[in-house]
């Protein structure tokens, strides 16, 4: 992960100067003489050379001292966990509801391979996969939150709002997200299922007479889950996209949306360290499945 860290931070940095706009001009406005600019990016440091610029951008974001965000005037440090924060807590809602789901449409698909539920929810499961976030999230904001107001408008709950209360403001914004992993993890769930289904261990365990469901839930999901969790994992990449489409659609306060605002304004330093940080958790999320599936898969442990 660190080698991978650093070059990713290399092709922020790089990627982040050359960003249409000038830090000086953006903070001081269009108004601003020249002058004042220039003596601006002087005292931000903006007019040394790249690379050293770099090397004393890197150095502080270790040691955890990310500066001062130069158009919000905030700390970029508690900024980005804040908002990391409230990302997480959408990114959350998504899962709890669309992992258990998925498996359990994948499993029951595998179970009843090749019938009739079977086609149907493969084929309505990967229907969902194709619509971009932007689209099913404005179909569903107008649906439910201004043709039929089921739904608030924005996702984000009033101050103080009960664990109830802050579930139903997230429902909506979460259901494009949950339309990204759906078809994926239930399609990985019932590949799965089919070739354990076929694994002479299942059969003997049916041929002995144990319950259908004692053998699904005992010897079939465990087995089952090692591909699933490993695309749990790898789809984490398509979540953290969605959730900069949909944090913008719903007007919610996460780290998708700072990373826009921060693009949009030139806020260099607070668009640098958003970015690696969801740079960081997308290789996390990768780690921990790796080390799930190892769990879970006995062969896995021993490297076979």
């Amino acid at each position: 992960m660190l080698p991978a860290l650093l070059a990713v931070s290399i092709i922020i940095f790089v990627l982040s100067e050359v960003v249409p706009g000038d830090v000086g001009r953006t903070i001081l406005g269009p108004y601003a003489t020249p002058q004042q600019v220039q003596i601006l990016d002087h005292q931000l440091g903006a007019d040394k050379p790249i690379m050293q610029r770099y090397v004393s951008w890197m150095g502080r974001f270790v040691t955890g001292k990310w500066g001062t965000s130069q158009v919000l005037q905030v700390n970029v440090f508690t900024l980005v966990f804040t908002r990391l924060g409230r990302s997480l807590l959408l990114a959350g809602v998504a899962f709890v509801i669309i992992v258990p789901t998925s498996i359990a449409l994948g499993v029951f698909a595998g179970v009843h391979q090749d019938g009739r539920l079977d086609r149907v929810i493969t084929v309505s499961t990967l229907s969902l996969t194709v619509i971009p976030e932007f689209v099913s999230g404005a179909i569903l904001l107008v649906l439910f939150a201004v043709a039929l107001p089921v739904f608030p408008v924005t996702g984000t709950p009033p101050p103080g709002a009960g664990l109830g209360t802050r579930f139903y403001y997230l429902l909506l914004p979460a259901i494009p997200l949950m339309f990204i992993l759906l078809g994926y993890i239930a399609r990985m769930a019932r590949t799965g299922t089919v070739e354990t289904l076929a694994r002479p261990y299942v059969r003997t365990a049916v041929l002995e007479g144990l319950p259908k469901r004692r053998v699904i839930l005992r010897h079939v999901l465990p087995n089952a889950m090692v591909p699933t969790v490993t695309v749990i994992g790898t789809q984490v990449g398509w979540l953290v996209g969605g959730l900069i489409v949909v944090e913008v659609l719903f007007s919610y306060p996460g780290l998708g949306s700072l990373m826009v605002q921060a693009a949009i304004g030139h806020d260099v330093l607070v668009l640098e360290a958003s970015v690696l940080v969801f740079a960081f958790l997308y290789m996390l999320s990768n780690l921990t499945a790796d080390v799930i599936v190892a769990a879970l898969s006995p062969s896995a442990r021993r490297g076979g």
